[in-house]
């Protein structure tokens, strides 16, 4: 599917290729589990400031440094807890990012100054072969313009993105969409509990489980990714209705996202069909942009009121409706 022409089928040698661009400096937008990412050499600062550039970043935002292996964790983080190793062993390759005391080696242009760097092993075919085919860490936050929809496809990325990118530098690998939907739970390991900065598909009960500490609720001082109080947002007006009684006047002409069980109101344009709520994150940020797409001036929401996934959900819609 040609979207755009740095878009490219993501096999073979296009991987190759991707790798090779990367090493040389270029951006490569890239399939994860969660979300599309637009990465860059991690240790090029020259290629990480053309990653804030085309986003629009603010620069003192830090990104997350995507590895193919465990094995290569040392290379970017020191004084890691053991309760961080127990999750990395156990989530990894997964949707979980560990906030963890960077290596004195680790720019500040990755970390936005601080002594903290994020480190995540995305599961994702695609991904993992491009991540051993550069060789390098990938500096990677999510593709598309800073505080907007996350991109789930390529073709969403072009729409973002594409217009800064270089054909002759970047690229945009297309695997297709994103089975997770909602960006990585996020998990501070720099004291001695764990603390969750961004909920995602990790859940709290997973992370105590296999920590086997409960994780510390107070408030952080670490800037991380995806945390600020308005992000994610469209370009439409977000309403969120109450799951109990999701009532909307009738509004010709506005959108509707909501579980499957609920009606759609008269006038209201249905953007999506989610029957549980890992179909509900799946469809989450696509939805969003089609509601954009059809130049909706508002979208009415009906948020999962369960526990898991759920979460997640309910935190990007209350910062996309800010």
């Amino acid at each position: 599917m040609n979207l755009t022409n740095c878009s490219v089928e993501a096999k073979g040698a296009a991987l190759a290729e991707a790798a090779n661009r990367v090493r040389a400096g270029g951006l490569v937008a890239f399939p994860t589990e969660t979300v599309y990412g637009l990465g860059a050499d991690a240790t090029n600062a020259a290629a990480v400031a053309r990653i804030y550039s085309v986003k629009g970043r603010p620069h003192d935002h830090p990104v997350i440094v995507h590895i193919a292996e465990l094995n290569q964790l040392d290379t970017w983080a020191e004084d890691i807890p053991d309760y961080a190793i127990a999750l990395a062993r156990e989530f990894w390759p997964g949707p979980m990012t560990l906030i963890l005391p960077k290596c004195a080696t680790v720019g500040d242009f990755i970390t936005g100054g601080q002594s903290s760097v994020g480190i995540r092993i995305p599961n994702h075919p695609i991904a993992l072969e491009f991540l051993k085919s550069a060789g390098v860490g990938i500096a990677a936050p999510s593709a598309n313009r800073f505080g907007a929809l996350s991109p789930t496809s390529a073709l969403a990325v072009a729409e973002e993105i594409g217009e800064f990118l270089d054909p002759e530098r970047d690229v945009i690998l297309d695997g297709g969409s994103s089975i997770v939907g909602v960006e990585s739970t996020i998990i501070e390991c720099l004291g001695p509990r764990p603390k969750i900065l961004r909920p995602g598909a990790i859940t709290q009960e997973m992370v105590e489980s296999v920590a086997g500490l409960t994780v510390d609720e107070s408030s952080s001082a670490v800037r991380a990714s995806g945390t600020l109080e308005q992000h994610y947002s469209p370009r439409a007006k977000l309403f969120l209705l109450d799951p109990i009684n999701p009532v909307v006047a009738c509004i010709v002409g506005v959108g509707f996202l909501a579980l499957e069980r609920f009606p759609t109101p008269d006038g209201a344009v249905r953007l999506a069909n989610p029957k549980n709520d890992q179909e509900y994150a799946q469809v989450l940020y696509h939805a969003l942009r089609e509601g954009d797409r059809r130049n909706l001036p508002a979208i009415y929401v009906v948020p999962p009121s369960g526990s898991g996934v759920a979460v997640a959900i309910r935190d990007r819609l209350k910062r996309a409706s800010s």
